[in-house]
């Protein structure tokens, strides 16, 4: 079968490797048809990713078709259309025993520490594939696993009905989260650089979209919250200035959500959080997240088509990376399909 391979940075190969086999009776194999890229698969491209190895074949959010399944699964037949959890856990240390499995001591994530979408064929614990109805589309189906990266971070948030939502970055995580904080009944303001994100933010929903670039941020927020400060602020730009914008911008009692991996430290005193008593939280990929988003993409209570800028086959995938780094401004998510 064809894999597509990053075998070291800025380097993308097509390599031929022998289809997976069923080897356990609770395996299933799946025929892979779209794969979403995130900006992990950038960074391991780049060779700025420190958790991937290489040769890696990227991809973490991607759907297909059950094509063979053991003796012992139950939960999908031949036929059916599924989204693939890219989370392994081992289930036994103390973070799995307290069902915060997104942070295993033993962690592992397909397309970062084991080979992820970009392949015509997966084989995958029946416990990871999720069925979704046949009127999703595969594009909009691996935009699934994103989503649970929004269902994560705002329940982390406890965002709760009537809250103001501050979202840092209009991304295409950040525009999850738009969606479903809006979907709790939360009042939301995003920020971004990028006008044509902002757009899209627009028409999902948001109460106040805004650039720095235009608009200080501290006043953006005073006068969206009337002065009382954000009640919970989802750092989805990841950057050590943002996480010290977070902090000072909420509200007393208030929520801050990290999604970022940056090594750097930030300049955060003790006293804007002892003061106001705030929570701040990291947010990593999901725990269990996988069904609750299923039936919002179901119900249509999300909409993931709207996030999704460009489509490429895989035969043209440097074109994918081209695109990022020639053009990005009007860039939201690119999905590719085999």
């Amino acid at each position: 079968m064809k894999a597509l391979c990053v075998t070291e940075a800025k380097k993308l190969e097509f390599l031929d490797r022998e289809k997976p086999e069923l080897k356990s009776k609770n395996d299933v194999l799946v025929k892979i048809k779209a794969v979403g890229i995130c900006g992990s698969d950038v960074h391991i491209y780049h060779g700025t990713n420190p958790l991937a190895t290489y040769p890696r074949v990227i991809g973490h959010e991607f759907s297909g078709e059950v094509v063979g399944i053991g003796d012992s699964v139950t939960k999908v037949k031949i036929g059916d259309r599924v989204a693939i959890d890219p989370v392994t856990s081992c289930g036994e240390c103390y973070a799995c025993r307290t069902g915060n499995t997104n942070v295993c001591q033993s962690l592992e994530v397909s397309g970062v520490h084991t080979d992820g979408g970009m392949q015509e064929y997966i084989v995958v614990k029946e416990n990871r594939a999720f069925k979704f109805d046949p009127e999703i589309s595969w594009e909009e189906g691996a935009l699934i696993e994103p989503f649970t990266i929004a269902a994560q971070s705002t329940s982390k948030g406890d965002i709760r009905e009537g809250d103001t939502v501050f979202i840092m970055g209009a991304g295409p995580i950040g525009l999850g989260i738009l969606q479903v904080a809006k979907l709790k009944g939360a009042r939301c303001m995003i920020s971004d650089f990028n006008e044509y994100r902002l757009e899209i933010a627009k028409s999902l929903g948001a109460d106040y979209v805004f650039s720095p670039a235009k608009e200080d941020v501290f006043k953006a927020v005073e006068n969206f919250t009337g002065g009382e400060g954000a009640n919970v602020v989802i750092d989805a730009v990841c950057i050590p200035q943002t996480f010290e914008q977070a902090v000072l911008v909420a509200s007393p009692a208030g929520r801050v959500v990290l999604l970022g991996f940056h090594a750097e430290p930030s300049k955060i005193a003790q006293l804007n959080i002892t003061k106001k008593g705030l929570e701040i939280k990291g947010s990593r990929l999901h725990a269990n997240k996988f069904p609750e988003v299923i039936e919002w993409f179901e119900k249509n209570k999300v909409d993931a088509g709207k996030l999704i800028s460009h489509r490429f086959k895989i035969e043209d995938i440097q074109g994918v990376f081209d695109l990022i780094e020639n053009d990005p401004s009007k860039v939201c998510k690119i999905v590719v399909t085999l």
